[in-house]
């Protein structure tokens, strides 16, 4: 989602720089920064002037033994790292953008969801990003959140991969909603409150980042599977080894978006889905 972000951020007539551990497979329009966010120490070369800054860091996972230290590496050590030197080298950026998830919520009976919903996580990623996103907001600069649904796109594509394959498995327990975003609306979505920020200066200092139509996860893999030619997904047998799911069976409104002004590519998972088919 960054680079595609800074691409399109790019083609508006921002200079784009980005920050990676090994920034070799950035494209070439993106200035490079080789850095570790868990190492302050290799934040020197953060340009100066900055006037946005978009925190939209992933945890790596591979080779770690504990994911919680890998989520509180990346995003309360590494959050602090970056905006401590943000504040070092003296940098007043308009604002800071933090990519969070709906996860921080717990809800879990297809109730609807908003920016004003309680948040009781009940996993350590939703607990930890609950946390970041107080984090960014007790910093020294403005601060918005977006808590995006379930981000799908190019490159991301294993749900597709898993009913082609015969893999996947229709869910037990009654009716399971699902939150969603194409990788496409996802960088629109900050590219959208970048402009909005610039021209008015005023955001709200949360959104909700998912597309139009909450789906029955059932619905989606029947609607896939008919796309793909292949048979319908099986009913999972009580004893069949579920596939691990996210928690919460839950509904989210894009309504404080959609009246920003923000126009979805891919209002719903057919429109998005059909265009990776």
């Amino acid at each position: 989602m960054g680079v595609s972000l800074g691409e399109m951020l790019v083609k508006d007539g921002h200079e784009v720089w980005g920050i990676r551990r090994d920034p070799s497979g950035l494209p070439s329009e993106i200035q490079p920064i080789s850095a570790d966010l868990g190492r302050v120490d290799t934040l020197a070369d953060i340009p100066e002037r900055v006037d946005y800054a978009v925190y939209a860091a992933a945890p790596k996972l591979a080779g770690q033994t504990d994911a919680r230290d890998a989520y509180r590496a990346i995003f309360i050590d590494g959050l602090g790292n970056f905006t401590r030197v943000l504040r070092e080298l003296a940098e007043s950026p308009r604002r800071i953008f933090f990519t969070s998830s709906t996860s921080v919520y717990h809800q879990h009976r297809g109730e609807w969801v908003d920016e004003d919903s309680p948040t009781h996580p009940v996993g350590f990623a939703g607990e930890i990003l609950l946390l970041a996103e107080r984090l960014a907001w007790a910093s020294s600069f403005p601060a918005t959140v977006v808590r995006f649904g379930g981000i799908y796109g190019p490159g991301r594509t294993r749900l597709i991969d898993h009913v082609r394959s015969g893999e996947a498995l229709l869910p037990t327990g009654g009716p399971r909603y699902t939150n969603r975003v194409h990788r496409d609306d996802a960088a629109g979505i900050l590219r959208h409150l970048i402009a909005l920020d610039a021209e008015q200066g005023a955001l709200e200092r949360l959104y909700l980042g998912v597309d139009c139509e909450p789906a029955l996860e059932a619905d989606v893999l029947l609607w896939l599977s008919e796309r793909l030619g292949v048979g319908p997904p099986r009913d999972a047998a009580p004893s069949s080894p579920q596939p691990r799911r996210r928690a919460g069976s839950k509904r989210g409104r894009n309504t404080r978006l959609l009246e920003s002004g923000y126009t979805f590519r891919y209002p719903t998972f057919r429109e998005g889905y059909a265009s990776l088919l």
